[in-house]
C-alpha cells in the first residue's frame, strides 16, 4: 500500500520574543503534491518548514499528517526527510557514509539491505561513481546531490526542501531543477519546497503558497497565481519583471490614468477618485498616442527588451520582442492591452 503524505497545517502562531513570525497560517498541502512556499526573505517561509520538521516548536496551532495530530511528534518519528540549504554533509565521512547514515541510526533497516539501499538512491540522482569520494573532493552540485541521495534512501513520506539550489550556478541551477522534479515524480513522495526565486517555484511546483509578513497571501497552481493576484502584493511581487502598478481614476464607468482614457476599457463600478492599475511589463506597447511617458533606460536581454519608462514621476516597465530603435530620454506615449489590466482598491489592496 502507498504512502499518503496530507499535510494539514491549522491557525500556526509562532513568535520570536515579542516578534510575531507566523500569523495564523492554514494550509492543505495533498499527497504526492509537489508544492512550494514562496517569500522574500523574512517572510517565515523557511520558520513553517522547520515548524513542519519539528525542528522549531509552535506556540499555537496543530499539524495533521494524513489526519493525524503530529505537532508535538520528534522529528525522528515524523516520517520526514529534509534537505537544507547548506547540504549538511559530515565531511570526514565518504560519500556512501553520508547516505548510508540515516539507514544506520534506523534500527528498522536490516545491515544487509543497507549496501543496496545507498547504492539504488545514488543512482537515482547520478552520483554512483562517486560513493568513494568525500564531500571536499566534489563540487557544489555534486554535495547537493549526495544530499538529496540522503534524502531519498530513507524512502520517507514527506521531503522537505530548504532551498537546495540556492548555491548552485545559474546553468547547473536549471539542470539540477529538471532533475529534481523528475525525481519527486519518479518517487511519488508528497514534496514541501522553500525558494525566494518565483521561477523555481513556477516551474517545479503543482501549487504553491505566497509568503509575505508571515501570512500566506495566496495558494493555487503558478497559472492561476499569476493571472489572477487576489492582493496588490502578491500582484507586485509574482512576475519577472514584475506588475506595474500606476494610479488611475474611474468616472461614468470610464477607466483614466495620467488624464487619458483608456481605450476599449468600460467598467461596472462605482467612482472611485483613486484606483490602482496593475499591468504586466509584456502587455504595454508603444504607440502614437496614449500615455505620455519618457524613456529612461533600455535593458537589452538578447531575445527581449525591456524599457525603463516615467509615467508621473513613476518607473514603469515595459517588456518587448521587438527590436525597435528608441533612444533614452526620449518622449513617447504608451498605450496597454485592455484585456490585461487588473484593478486594486487602494484603500484595502484587494483585487476588485
Amino acid at each position: 500500500m502507498s504512502k499518503k503524505g496530507k499535510i494539514e497545517l491549522k491557525n500556526i502562531n509562532k513568535y520570536y520574543g515579542k516578534v510575531k513570525v507566523l500569523d495564523d497560517v492554514n494550509l492543505e498541502i495533498k499527497p504526492n503534491e509537489f508544492f512550494a512556499f514562496l517569500g522574500p526573505s523574512g517572510c517565515g517561509k523557511t520558520t513553517t518548514l522547520r515548524i513542519l520538521a519539528g525542528l522549531e516548536e509552535l506556540d499555537k496551532g496543530k499539524i495533521l499528517f494524513d489526519d493525524l495530530d503530529i505537532t508535538n511528534t520528534s522529528p525522528g518519528s515524523r516520517d520526514i526527510a529534509m534537505v537544507f540549504q547548506s547540504y549538511a554533509l559530515y565531511p570526514h565521512m565518504t560519500v556512501f557514509e553520508n547516505i548510508a547514515f540515516p539507514l544506520k541510526m534506523d534500527n528498522k533497516v536490516a545491515k544487509n539491505k543497507i549496501s543496496d539501499l545507498v547504492k539504488q538512491s545514488a543512482s537515482k540522482v547520478k552520483i554512483e561513481h562517486l560513493l568513494d569520494r568525500k564531500p571536499g573532493q566534489l563540487s557544489g552540485g555534486q554535495q547537493q546531490r549526495v544530499a538529496l541521495a540522503r534524502a531519498v534512501v530513507r524512502q520517507p513520506k514527506i521531503f522537505l526542501l530548504d532551498e537546495p539550489l540556492s548555491n548552485l550556478d545559474a546553468k547547473l541551477r536549471l539542470e539540477t531543477r529538471v532533475e529534481l522534479k523528475n525525481l519527486q515524480k519518479s518517487l511519488n513522495v508528497t514534496t514541501v519546497y522553500v525558494t525566494h526565486d518565483q521561477e523555481e517555484a513556477m516551474t517545479l511546483a503543482n501549487r504553491m503558497a505566497v509568503f509575505l509578513e508571515g501570512k500566506i497571501m495566496q495558494v493555487g497552481t503558478p497559472t492561476e497565481i499569476f493571472n489572477n493576484p487576489k492582493t496588490l502584493q502578491v500582484a507586485s511581487f509574482i512576475g519577472n519583471p514584475p506588475m506595474n502598478l500606476l494610479e488611475g481614476e474611474i468616472m461614468n464607468n470610464q477607466l483614466t490614468i495620467s488624464g487619458v482614457k483608456i481605450k476599449n476599457y468600460e467598467i461596472k463600478k462605482d467612482n472611485f477618485k483613486k484606483i490602482i492599475v496593475g499591468i504586466r511589463p509584456g502587455e504595454l506597447n508603444i504607440s502614437n498616442e496614449g500615455i505620455p511617458a519618457k524613456i529612461y533606460l533600455i535593458e537589452q536581454l538578447g531575445d527581449s527588451t525591456i524599457m525603463n519608462l516615467i509615467i508621473n514621476d513613476k518607473i514603469v516597465k515595459l517588456k518587448s520582442t521587438e527590436n525597435k530603435n528608441f533612444k533614452e530620454n526620449s518622449q513617447v506615449f504608451v498605450n496597454i492591452n485592455s484585456d490585461k489590466i487588473y484593478l486594486f482598491d487602494p484603500e484595502t489592496g484587494l483585487r476588485i
